[in-house]
């Protein structure tokens, strides 16, 4: 089955050859919640299994099924809460979607394959591992004050270190 190219790092569904992109979605505090009641909006979110996108959003275009993201909910609770996979991309929600959907977004992708986590994985810990010196200046920025977009396209290595974090906070968790 032919499929045309993508942009560098994405592949249409058709072809698993071609290399997966990896995004985080950053659910951003915008009325001023406490971290308990954000990091519930989020987990609202994830287990209705839907994710809203803004029309402004810079890579809304290119989100595919099948493409990986790691859920993120910025200050102040600053940690990764789940994972999932793309499995639809963008798209305007139908009418019973958009009855389910609370928020305020007409659009947006349906995930598969999510997972909700517990212990949360702190950005501080991912941090130190994507940039042990503190010499990245985007990197810090990011970690101390929220990521700017709803979704941003990060590297296999940037998605494999959380998941490598993730791992050694459930093992840690898990002898508490």
């Amino acid at each position: 089955m032919a499929v045309s190219r993508r942009p560098e790092g994405h592949r249409p569904v058709a072809d698993a050859a071609l290399p997966l992109t990896y995004y985080l979605l950053n659910f951003s505090n915008q009325d001023g919640l406490g971290a308990r009641e954000i990091h519930e909006q989020a987990a609202a979110l994830l287990r209705l299994k839907m994710w809203g996108v803004d029309a402004g959003e810079p890579h809304r275009a290119a989100l595919t099924e099948g493409d990986n993201a790691l859920i993120y909910v910025g200050p102040p609770l600053r940690a990764f809460v789940g994972r999932a996979r793309l499995a639809s991309a963008v798209r305007d929600w139908t009418p019973a979607e958009a009855e389910m959907y609370p928020g305020d977004r007409p659009s947006g992708m349906l995930l598969a394959d999510v997972e909700e986590w517990d212990p949360l994985v702190p950005m501080q810990a991912v941090v130190e591992r994507i940039d042990p010196t503190g010499s990245n200046p985007y990197v810090q920025a990011n970690a101390r004050n929220g990521f700017q977009n709803g979704v941003v396209q990060i590297t296999d290595r940037e998605y494999e270190v959380v998941l490598a974090v993730r791992a050694e906070w459930v093992a840690r968790s898990a002898r508490e």
